[in-house]
């Protein structure tokens, strides 16, 4: 009886994946407690003394909801999420991309919430005063688990709103999730399927082959 034959460049391979994944799942573990902690001192920051506006990603533990401010020149354009007023109601959050000087990236600002959409604004610009937040995250499952993403940019979450508009509710470590133990899950089980994948591909490789 022939011993099963085993390549090893396609072994080596599938080998070196699997190890790359579990340390990947290891190091988002670790990162869960890194995540904890930084939500723990966000908890505390509302409360602090304001501070200049960050203008460049990633928004430090250290500023994320801290009061701030940002003088908002013009309106460049806007988008529209799902999110949630002052008063507990939910709707429509209308964010201004504000230019902030002659050049350089600007800010977001999110002023309020509308129960539609498609809400007409009036609000041109000046000076909002807030909270350091962080914008909508879009960014894509893999990239986020693999550690990839681009960080989120700045964006104030303003105090109070313009005619037209009701408040956003202020910032919370609630509602910031810690998804680093799920992502670290994620890739424990890709391993697992990239190795139970491949035996039975050598099963079927050594199978005997019928007459």
């Amino acid at each position: 009886m022939s011993k099963p034959r085993i390549p090893v460049i396609p072994t080596i391979i599938v080998v070196a994946a699997v190890l790359v994944m579990i340390g990947l799942g290891i190091w988002q573990f670790q990162r869960r407690a890194e995540k904890a902690q930084a939500l723990q001192l966000a908890a505390s920051n509302p409360a602090r003394p304001p501070v200049a506006f960050p203008q460049l990603p990633p928004v430090s533990p250290e500023i994320l909801f801290r009061p701030s401010s940002v003088q908002c020149l013009r309106v460049v354009g806007w988008q529209v999420e799902a999110g949630r007023a002052a008063d507990g109601s939910t709707g429509y959050r209308h964010i201004a991309q504000c230019a902030t000087g002659a050049e350089g990236p600007g800010a977001l600002i999110a002023l309020g919430v509308t129960e539609r959409p498609d809400a007409k604004i009036a609000w041109t610009g000046g000076q909002v005063a807030g909270w350091i937040s962080e914008e909508p995250d879009h960014r894509a499952l893999l990239t986020r688990i693999g550690g990839k993403a681009m960080p989120l940019r700045p964006m104030l979450i303003a105090r109070t709103a313009p005619a037209g508009l009701k408040p956003s509710a202020p910032p919370s470590a609630a509602d910031v999730p810690n998804n680093h133990l799920a992502y670290a899950v994620q890739w424990f089980f890709f391993a697992i399927v990239a190795a139970i994948i491949y035996i039975l591909a050598l099963r079927r490789r050594n199978a005997p082959k019928s007459p």
